[in-house]
């Protein structure tokens, strides 16, 4: 499915040179960019404006894109967002996901994949918005996956772009071990099963939907094989 011209970008980035790269590409791709330099401009950028996505350096002058991101979740404001660094430990990753980021890149990187990254969070973000209302129950867990809404017991959870794709493609194969490698290819586009970013979500789910993370009852590890959503279970009970 093509990706519709003139979506909206915030690239927040202090590198003038890697700045003016960035623009170009992205223009190139019909995309409409704005640009700012720091994390406090970002914050009211994404504050006052709306965006269809926002590319966030992890290295600012007067913050860091944690901070921002942080901020930025903290408002309610959920625009799907790249955070684009030149750190690559796990710990670095792990923590832009759980602050709210949907994917995280690492500087360098192939102008190719930066594009192919941009493309598949604005689609599936559309695909997200679209449609009519359609709640799901699992448990105390009720899901609208047409508008992106998550409740526990009647109250709002906020999930992040990747874990909203990861539940309902989980949700779409009730009770069902699902494969890694499946998980893998079908939400993130990758082929291959050596990466940690599958487990990483898988986390973060738990700790927002399950009422004992550390003891799961919604969603399973199956040893050796993969994930597997109960459909049929109160979540933590």
């Amino acid at each position: 499915m093509p990706i519709p011209a003139a979506r909206r970008i915030l690239l927040v980035e202090d590198d003038p040179a890697l700045t003016l790269v960035l623009t170009d590409l992205l223009e190139a791709e019909f995309h409409h960019v704005t640009t700012v330099s720091n994390g406090a401009a970002a914050q009211q950028r994404a504050a006052a404006e709306m965006f269809d996505l926002i590319l966030l350096d992890l290295m600012l002058p007067d913050q860091t894109g944690f901070d921002v991101c942080r901020s930025i979740r903290q408002q309610g404001i959920e625009v799907p967002m790249l955070m684009l660094s030149s750190r690559s430990t796990l710990a670095d990753r792990v923590q832009g996901l759980m602050l709210g980021a949907d994917d995280y890149l690492t500087k360098p990187f192939h102008p190719a994949e930066l594009i192919a990254r941009v493309h598949a969070l604005l689609r599936r973000a559309r695909m997200t918005t679209e449609g009519p209302a359609s709640t799901e129950r699992f448990g105390e867990i009720s899901v609208d996956f047409a508008r992106g809404r998550v409740e526990r017991n009647g109250r709002p959870v906020n999930l992040a772009l990747k874990e909203m794709e990861l539940l309902k493609y989980l949700a779409g194969r009730p009770d069902r071990v699902v494969t890694r490698k499946e998980l893998l290819t079908e939400v993130w586009g990758y082929h291959t099963s050596n990466t940690r970013t599958l487990d990483v979500h898988v986390a973060q789910l738990r700790q927002k939907l399950e009422r004992n993370p550390s003891s799961p009852q919604l969603l399973l590890t199956v040893r050796g094989q993969g994930y597997q959503l109960r459909a049929g279970q109160q979540s933590g009970a």
